[in-house]
């Protein structure tokens, strides 16, 4: 409901309408895609947003390595660890996103 509410006021603030709002969403965001996808939908039914897409970018979990010093993308969610070197990795840089970065607006 959220994205549907905050789209819906760009969009009147605009004097546009949406044709599709853009997702971010991290693999530790704790969110379904299929379900957000399912529940969007039904979220637009009567709103200016009705018969909108939303395009979800998933986002993998990135954590930053210290022995590497570098960031590094997850090649398991079962294993915190770095790809490269395996040391474990404590600090998550990316994948817990979950947000709207873009709308295609029709004037």
């Amino acid at each position: 409901m959220s994205i549907v509410e905050a789209a819906t006021d760009e969009a009147k603030q605009r004097g546009v309408n949406v044709n599709a709002v853009h997702l971010r969403l991290g693999a530790l965001s704790g969110v379904v895609k299929d379900a957000l996808l399912f529940s969007y939908e039904v979220a637009c039914q009567d709103t200016p947003l009705a018969g909108s897409r939303l395009i979800i970018e998933e986002v993998p979990v990135t954590v930053f390595c210290r022995h590497c010093k570098q960031n590094r993308v997850l090649a398991s969610m079962q294993s915190f660890t770095c790809s490269d070197c395996g040391t474990p990795a404590g600090e998550v840089v990316q994948g817990k996103e979950l947000e709207v970065f873009a709308l295609e607006v029709e004037e």
